[in-house]
């Protein structure tokens, strides 16, 4: 018996798999860094990828809906925010279907908190 997933879950699986697998999955989007996290120093840069990629705490208050699709966690005093936009395939609109990773391309943004 196969379970079928609601569109949420679709969504979380898909998000979870392009972070978690940078930059294997970048031919479905792309992950940027604003200019706060670029003028940090290449460690804390590259220890941030690595919070962003092994982030698990999903909870009701930073998931309401289930996606995995924004994330926040501290480093060195700064609080970091990660999340997703959705657009459709030409990178023009908005996507119609998050779920439907054909013809939607991920943006994966990392910032600070007080970037955004």
């Amino acid at each position: 018996m196969t379970t079928q997933l609601t569109q949420s879950q679709k969504i979380a699986q898909i998000n979870d798999m392009f972070r978690e697998n940078l930059p294997m999955f970048m031919m479905i989007g792309q992950a940027v860094i604003t200019r706060g996290i670029a003028n940090l120093p290449e460690a804390d840069r590259m220890e941030i990828l690595s919070m962003v990629q092994a982030f698990d705490n999903f909870t009701e208050d930073n998931d309401p809906y289930g996606e995995h699709d924004f994330g926040s966690f501290k480093l060195n005093g700064q609080t970091i925010f990660w999340k997703f936009d959705y657009y459709d395939s030409s990178m023009e609109y908005g996507s119609e279907d998050p779920a439907d990773a054909e013809n939607t391309k991920r943006i994966l943004t990392i910032m600070l908190a007080c970037e955004y």
